[in-house]
């Protein structure tokens, strides 16, 4: 026995041509919905679960040393520590820096003034050392310049320098 299909009335002939048009408000609807629930459940996914932690008498973890730096000042000439190298001179006083701890980072100092390339010189030659923690200071926006860069910094009056980027 065939199944034919059911007929309202048989004048009007559009009833029986089937839906070509996709319905794309239920599957709006659903995606509506699965957007609200990862937006409620990312948040509660990346924190972690709350313990109770032990207390121990262990000491405290060192702290990493102090970054050393490298200067460039506005003749192009390197110095460390206020004691002013050659570009030929610097690699050797480097490689006894790396020798002592690789891990040291390096900040490069440049002054405005100098050209970009000198800077990069000198970034060169602190990788070529052994160093691979080489970063670039700049200071920050709005910071006033400070009078004398090592003593300024070292005590604290002038606004932190922050290091720009990595080099390797």
């Amino acid at each position: 026995m065939a199944m034919a299909p059911v007929r309202a009335s048989d004048d009007d002939d559009l009833d029986d041509m089937p839906m070509s048009e996709i319905n794309v408000t239920p599957m709006v609807d659903v995606m509506l919905v699965l957007l609200i629930i990862f937006m409620v459940a990312a948040p509660l996914m990346t924190t972690g679960v709350p313990v109770q932690l032990p207390k121990t008498a262990a000491p405290k973890v060192a702290q990493s040393k102090k970054p050393q730096e490298v200067t460039v000042d506005k003749d192009g000439n390197p110095s460390i520590a206020k004691e002013v190298f050659t570009m030929d001179s610097l690699v050797p006083r480097l490689r006894e820096m790396a020798a002592a701890d690789k891990d040291q980072v390096i900040l490069v100092r440049g002054d405005r003034d100098v050209p970009y390339g000198k800077v990069m010189e000198v970034m060169g030659l602190v990788g070529q050392a052994g160093f691979t923690k080489v970063s670039l200071i700049a200071q920050s926006p709005g910071a006033a310049a400070p009078a004398a860069a090592a003593p300024a910094a070292s005590a604290g009056t002038a606004a932190p320098a922050a290091p720009a980027g990595t080099a390797r």
